[in-house]
């Protein structure tokens, strides 16, 4: 099972973190859409972080687990940018989850 943890700031609600581990399982490696969807998603929502707003995450990536945090970033349009693309992130993998909800689990912390 792929676990999704998204972490908010308590402040303002807005995202600060993302960890995703695990494996779908849905079908065998190579051929298993819901690995592929999750991992395209994730690992699309920081490299399109950081092309388009110029924000670098602070990420890691290995077999099955991707973590990204952000920083601190000054600039309120750069963040509603960056906020505006995380958010789409878990609009992708709820509707992911609606499908394929044996195979994935996405839970929200506030810290």
């Amino acid at each position: 099972m792929i676990n999704v943890q998204i972490t908010r700031s308590l402040e303002l609600g807005t995202i600060v973190a993302f960890e995703v581990k695990g494996h779908a399982g849905f079908a065998k490696r190579g051929e298993d859409i819901v690995c592929a969807g999750v991992s395209t998603v994730t690992v699309g929502t920081v490299n399109s972080i950081e092309s388009l707003t110029g924000v670098v995450m602070d990420s890691s990536m290995k077999n099955g687990f991707l973590s990204a945090t952000l920083g601190s970033i000054e600039d309120p349009n750069i963040s509603a940018k960056v906020q505006l693309l995380l958010e789409s992130m878990v609009l992708m993998l709820t509707d992911i989850a609606e499908s394929y909800g044996k195979y994935i689990t996405i839970q929200q912390d506030i810290i």
